[in-house]
């Protein structure tokens, strides 16, 4: 299959905070978690999510997935991957240019930094794509 290459004409996915909350018996670390909308042909820019630990896992559509050199998959409707901290997330696309999908990721992050600077904290957008 032919890895897409990013093209910022096309939309950016919606992002809204679910959930964050202060962990207990791990300090400084706080768990929050994200719905990603993908609307039909959306993209995200390569990034990366900064020291967290990230679930994610696909409730409707799919998704393609690329993770540093690995190779590029597509994770339908049920499946899941997990970012380290540090991950290059090179590709992140909704696979179907007619139909939404949805993802869900649940990040581990430190408290300090989510709170000071919220979603800039959770994704680190790729300078040559800002």
């Amino acid at each position: 299959m032919q890895e897409p290459t990013y093209d910022p004409s096309r939309p950016r996915p919606a992002l809204s905070i679910n959930f964050s909350y202060r962990l207990s018996g791990i300090p400084n670390k706080t768990i929050v978690s994200l719905t990603i909308k993908f609307g039909p042909n959306s993209s995200t820019p390569p990034h990366r999510h900064g020291g967290a630990n990230v679930a994610a896992y696909v409730l409707s559509g799919a998704v393609y997935n690329k993770m540093n050199n690995e190779p590029m998959e597509v994770i339908k409707e049920g499946g899941s991957w997990f970012e380290a901290p540090g991950c290059h997330h090179r590709i992140s696309d909704n696979a179907s240019e007619t139909e939404p999908a949805t993802v869900v990721a649940t990040l581990i992050t430190d408290t300090e930094a989510f709170e000071r600077d919220g979603m800039a904290a959770l994704i680190q957008i790729d300078e040559e794509y800002l």
